[in-house]
């Protein structure tokens, strides 16, 4: 009797303790008005039948890859293209190495996009279809970035693009226009493989290839539709790094972990500070400052058109620290500058004290080309230098150029086995003319009968136009409005 009432006691007093315990950071789910249905085969928890050892824990994917398979929403494609990308990628082991190890800074970022829209994880890799991951590079079309965006698309979601940055290239503006695009062409085309034709092809394209069908009473799927190579194997490409990442020891592949957590985080830059500067204050390599912030693709940074920077995660504490305990009086060496007439390069080189020749390098400014009154241009600060770049020249500042001369615009034809070096020789033009006339490289071959831009003299010596060779013929440029906004493809 004694023992029992003993018993009691302490369970009295146990409960007693517990009612007096503070439940002020306890939040209790509240009690569900039903009852929900047990699914089939399961029964009741009895009395005495739970454990600790039937605590169920959350299985959070153990890195990227896995939580990127997990959202694989996008119907499959059959089809020997995609057998044979597949094949083709499988067979490349250290290309998908280079291409996966530089997805890393990325690809966070980018799948959290993407489940926030609720879109399909597989879009996560389209960038190694478009750029190899790689956010600095640059089409011969003049598409840029990660997502390859071409200059009118990009203006038309809101990428700046001016004399001191280039939003295509930035990791989270051109992620964010990239997935507003596809999100806009999905909803017009109602299919994800559509609405990848049309991010490489251009919705208006897209439209054309499904009405003739239509009025062919054909079928109008992406495997229907008739359209240029490139976009035939831009799906089968994306496809196959989808059968890749699904499942890569079935094709002898080995990802490199990636860590299921941000890479980067964004900063505050307080002032317009050198790139050097940035790096050094972030206690990383100017290379992997860049890798974060390709936009930047001048020297300085400037505060009122970047208002913040990329920093890899342990590494922003670290620039905040040093920065506040930094002595340096100024953090930028260079500033903008804004022409006040047309200028030739030496001139306007001379008024800033710089070489021509360090003063073209720094402003991307090619030969024999003017500067347009108005134009904004890097230069050194001075010592009575105080105030950084105004807002409206660091958001808008624009390097406008025209010729030394005034030359007429014409079109050639070239020739069977012509380059750019043989066009500029029998034109008596510099190949590095040609070569960014034509936006292409200076060893870059042409076409037979592709359409090269020429900038000549309107009359030779003889008071006559140049004469066209067997192989060319001279005629007025005639520009020709853009058939579609598009991006453009490697």
């Amino acid at each position: 009797m004694k023992l029992a009432l003993f018993v009691v006691s302490l369970v009295l007093a146990l409960l007693s303790g517990c009612a007096n315990l503070p439940t002020d950071k306890v939040d209790l789910p509240p009690a569900s008005p039903t009852v929900t249905p047990l699914a089939p085969g399961l029964s009741p928890v009895g009395k005495g039948t739970a454990s600790s050892q039937s605590v169920a824990h959350l299985a959070l994917p153990n890195d990227l890859w896995e939580r990127i398979r997990k959202g694989y929403a996008m119907p499959t494609l059959e089809s020997e293209l995609v057998q044979d990308r597949t094949q083709w990628y499988a067979s490349k082991p250290d290309y998908i190495q280079r291409m996966t190890e530089r997805s890393s800074k990325y690809l966070f970022h980018i799948v959290d996009e993407l489940e926030r829209r609720k879109m399909p994880t597989e879009l996560a890799l389209l960038p190694f279809i478009e750029s190899a991951f790689n956010p600095q590079a640059v089409s011969s079309a003049r598409a840029s970035g990660m997502w390859q965006f071409m200059p009118a698309t990009g203006k038309s979601f809101d990428l700046k693009q001016n004399a001191f940055r280039d939003d295509r290239r930035d990791v989270q503006a051109s992620t964010r226009a990239a997935l507003d695009y596809l999100q806009r062409l999905y909803g017009m085309f109602g299919d994800w493989h559509l609405a990848l034709a049309a991010y490489n092809w251009g919705e208006g394209n897209v439209g054309k290839a499904i009405a003739r069908n239509q009025r062919a009473g054909l079928p109008t799927t992406y495997a229907d539709l008739s359209m240029p190579m490139e976009t035939r194997m831009y799906v089968p490409k994306l496809m196959a790094m989808k059968n890749i990442v699904g499942h890569p020891p079935t094709f002898s592949v080995t990802l490199p972990h990636i860590p299921n957590h941000p890479y980067f985080q964004s900063v505050p830059l307080p002032r317009d500070m050198d790139v050097s500067v940035a790096a050094k204050l972030a206690e990383i390599s100017v290379d992997d400052f860049k890798a974060l912030n390709p936009s930047a693709h001048r020297p300085v940074l400037l505060a009122a058109g970047i208002p913040s920077i990329l920093l890899p995660w342990d590494n922003a504490e670290v620039f905040q620290r040093n920065y506040e305990s930094s002595g340096l009086g100024r953090m930028a060496t260079w500033t903008a500058w804004v022409a006040p007439s047309t200028l030739k390069v030496a001139d306007a080189a001379k008024r800033v004290g710089m070489s021509e020749s360090d003063f073209r390098a720094l402003n991307n400014i090619p030969p024999r080309m003017l500067i347009k009154a108005g134009s904004a241009l890097l230069v050194p600060r001075t010592a009575h230098t105080v105030d950084d770049v105004t807002a409206g020249l660091a958001d808008n500042g624009r390097l406008d150029l025209s010729p030394e001369q005034m030359l007429k615009r014409i079109t050639v034809k070239a020739g069977k086995q012509d380059t750019v070096a043989s066009v500029a020789k029998r034109h008596n033009l510099k190949t590095e003319q040609v070569a960014e006339w034509n936006k292409v490289s200076e060893s870059a071959s042409f076409k037979t009968g592709q359409q090269v831009v020429l900038f000549v003299a309107p009359k030779s010596g003889n008071g006559k136009a140049p004469s066209a060779t067997h192989q060319d013929k001279t005629k007025l440029a005639k520009k020709k409005p853009s058939n579609d906004t598009r991006l453009a493809k490697k």
